[in-house]
């Protein structure tokens, strides 16, 4: 606290946290490299959740870095309404050549959240389009986490997300949440059981919204936010055969698995699922400069190119910063990172290592169960009598202030996702400061 005054916390409404309890100990970060941020106290802190799941390169990646550097000299700002800049095709032409075949057309965001509610209006505006305005409704699903915004928090299925906004979207569905700690606890890698779920959007879900009113299903393939949901085996298989049974569009939310994450490019491409539509953020830039995208299938672009008349805009969407310049060479340089690296190869491979890491914290005290898959860890924890989500909270304290170590919690859960340039030495660190913590809870 010597480099800040207390009493300057105050303006920063901060996102997601308990703001009191923060300012009254307030945990600063002031510079990052590679696996590790620098504490304003100078503490050299082991990053086990890659930022906030979107540093798969490694902080301050000296080729992002530059390209940053050297494109806000050359352009700051163009805009992207009737205007444009060549970074931004580029950018999305990396983006598609990255991303399952069939998917090439490119929409740029800032955010997750911004890539969701894009790829909502897309979905139902592509079924207008086509002659098909009777489909609107969507499906989302329990516990399933689609950003911030009103289309992606109406599909969502986060209670706290949900329960103070008033009137979200209308005709929205939610499946069931695939999870099931008594059947799969401990499982490595896909559960076993559970993939009849899918099953339900036909069943359950199209019996109350009639399955021709119904434009789009949305899901993360790994729920990350409620907690590293890893999908049973077959289970997106299974999604992706009723939505063509019914002509319904599917959605992978991608903002978390893609770029590497499952030791894939995206996860469609993990699980050999193609879904109409990707979205994604994060991974994107490597975190350095805000940008999302979303990516379709180009018969839905080209639905809405021969649906407009001559010199008319073909959809009346978008923001001010699609495509940002600065955006763009991040994108540009991530991708170089990544071929560069093989990134992607070098998460694949260390898979298999991270897996034994994570489950050899079975068997310590409180611990319900372990779910992992690619380099995605979930360490699921008793609830403390009365005080749920303080137990996993306290570890993610304790791993801070005295492991220098940072992990991520939500509930009861400890995630963790770190940055795809982790070594093995870094991950016995990581795993070992959390069985430290557990076992003097």
């Amino acid at each position: 606290m010597s480099e800040i005054a207390r009493s300057s916390l105050d303006a920063f409404w901060i996102p997601f946290t308990c703001n009191r309890a923060f300012k009254a100990s307030p945990r600063l970060l002031a510079s990052a490299e590679g696996m590790y941020y620098r504490s304003v106290d100078g503490r050299r802190i082991l990053d086990g959740v890659a930022g906030l799941w979107c540093v798969p390169a490694g902080h301050c990646h000296p080729r992002i870095v530059a390209a940053v550097q050297r494109q806000v000299a050359e352009l700051d700002f163009a805009p992207t309404f009737q205007m444009a800049h060549p970074k931004a095709f580029e950018a999305a032409e990396r983006v598609a050549r990255f991303a399952p075949p069939g998917l090439d057309r490119v929409f740029f965001t800032n955010s997750g959240s911004e890539s969701v509610d894009t790829a909502l209006k897309i979905a139902v505006a592509y079924q207008s389009v086509r002659g098909q305005a009777q489909r609107a409704c969507l499906i989302g699903r329990e516990r399933g986490y689609h950003g911030v915004n009103f289309g992606g928090i109406s599909v969502g299925g986060i209670a706290t997300n949900r329960e103070r906004f008033g009137s979200l979207l209308p005709g929205v569905g939610h499946l069931r949440h695939p999870l099931d700690v008594e059947r799969n606890a401990f499982s490595r890698g896909l559960p076993e059981h559970g993939a009849e779920l899918a099953r339900e959007l036909e069943t359950r879900v199209f019996a109350q919204h009639d399955p021709t009113t119904v434009a789009a299903v949305i899901v993360e393939p790994v729920q990350g936010s409620a907690g590293v949901i890893v999908p049973p085996r077959g289970y997106l298989q299974e999604l992706r055969r009723v939505c063509d049974a019914n002509d319904v569009l599917l959605i992978f939310d991608e903002v978390i698995t893609g770029f590497g994450r499952l030791g894939a490019n995206f996860a469609a491409q993990y699980f050999g699922v193609v879904p109409d539509i990707i979205t994604c953020a994060k991974g994107l830039t490597n975190g350095t400069v805000p940008m999302g995208a979303v990516v379709v299938r180009r018969e839905i672009h080209d639905a809405f190119m021969n649906a407009a008349p001559e010199n008319q805009i073909e959809l009346y969407h978008g923001y001010t910063y699609s495509g940002h310049p600065l955006a763009s060479a991040a994108a540009i340089a991530t991708q170089d990172a990544f071929a560069e690296e093989k990134l992607v190869e070098r998460a694949a491979s260390l898979a298999p290592y991270w897996e034994d890491a994570v489950h050899s914290l079975r068997g310590l005290p409180h611990v319900r169960d372990i779910r992992n898959l690619g380099l995605i860890a979930g360490i699921e924890l008793e609830p403390a009598p009365g005080k749920a989500t303080t137990r996993a909270f306290d570890a993610f304290l304790r791993c801070f202030w005295e492991k220098d170590v940072l992990i991520r919690t939500t509930g009861d859960i400890i995630a963790l996702s770190p940055p795809l340039v982790i070594e093995k030495p870094q991950i016995d660190r990581l795993v070992g400061a959390i069985a430290e913590v557990l076992k003097g809870a």
